[in-house]
C-alpha cells in the first residue's frame, strides 16, 4: 500500500539481500522482487553473513511511473529510520534516482530539476523530468544489529498549485507567502529490518 499527495504516481519497491542492479530493468521485475525479497510493508529479517563485518547490507529495487495525466518525475528517495543505542530516533534521506541525467553527490541530486511553471497562466510543461524512474540501492550505512525501516518517496517536477488555478480563474492576486507551485509525491509503506 502507498499514498499520494494528489497525482496517481505508480511505485513498486522490494527489499532483499541479493538484488543486483540489472534486475530493476528486467521484464519480470515484480517476480524477481517477490522471489528474492519482500515488498513494501514487508519485514526483512536477520542479515545473512557476508563480506561486511556485520553481514551484507540490504538492497532495494524501485520502479516509479508518472501519472499519465500529470507531471513528469523529479527523483526517487529512500528515507531510512532507526533507533540508536540510547533509544533516540533518526532519519536520513537518500536520493537514489534523479531525472534528466543529474547525478547523486553526498546522498542528494547534484542540482534541482528545474521549474517550467507559469504561475500567471497556471500552466507547466513536461520538458523536464522523466516519465519513468528506476533505481537499485544498497544501504551504505547498514548496521546488522540495529532495527531500521526504509520507505520510498517519489517527487514530481514542480507544477501550479490549486491556488494558482484559482488565482487565474477568479483573476485575483495572492499574497506573496502563498505557495503557487507544488511538487506532488508518493510515499510507500515501509520495509522493516529486524535483526
Amino acid at each position: 500500500m502507498y499514498a499520494t499527495s494528489g497525482s496517481r504516481i505508480r511505485v513498486r519497491v522490494f527489499g532483499g539481500w541479493d538484488f543486483t542492479a540489472d534486475e530493476v530493468e528486467q521484464q519480470d521485475f515484480a517476480d524477481r522482487g517477490y522471489r528474492g525479497g519482500v515488498p513494501m510493508g514487508g519485514d526483512l529479517t536477520k542479515a545473512p553473513r557476508g563480506k561486511a563485518p556485520l553481514g551484507r547490507a540490504p538492497s532495494f529495487m524501485v520502479r516509479a511511473l508518472r501519472d499519465p495525466d500529470n507531471a513528469n518525475l523529479d527523483r526517487i528517495q529512500i528515507i531510512k529510520g532507526w533507533l540508536d543505542k540510547k533509544g533516540k530516533s533518526h532519519e536520513r534521506i537518500y536520493d537514489i534516482a534523479c531525472a534528466d541525467g543529474r547525478v547523486i553527490k553526498a546522498r542528494r541530486c547534484d542540482k534541482a530539476v528545474g521549474n517550467t511553471v507559469n504561475v500567471a497562466q497556471a500552466s507547466y510543461t513536461n520538458t523536464i523530468g522523466d516519465p519513468l524512474l528506476t533505481a537499485h540501492w544498497v544501504d551504505p550505512d547498514f548496521d546488522a544489529g540495529q532495527r531500521a525501516f526504509y520507505y520510498v518517496r517519489v517527487l514530481e517536477i514542480p507544477k501550479p498549485s490549486w491556488l494558482a488555478y484559482d488565482a487565474r480563474h477568479y483573476r485575483i492576486s495572492m499574497p506573496e507567502e502563498v505557495a503557487m507551485t507544488v511538487q506532488d509525491r508518493v510515499y510507500t509503506s515501509p520495509i522493516w529490518y529486524t535483526p
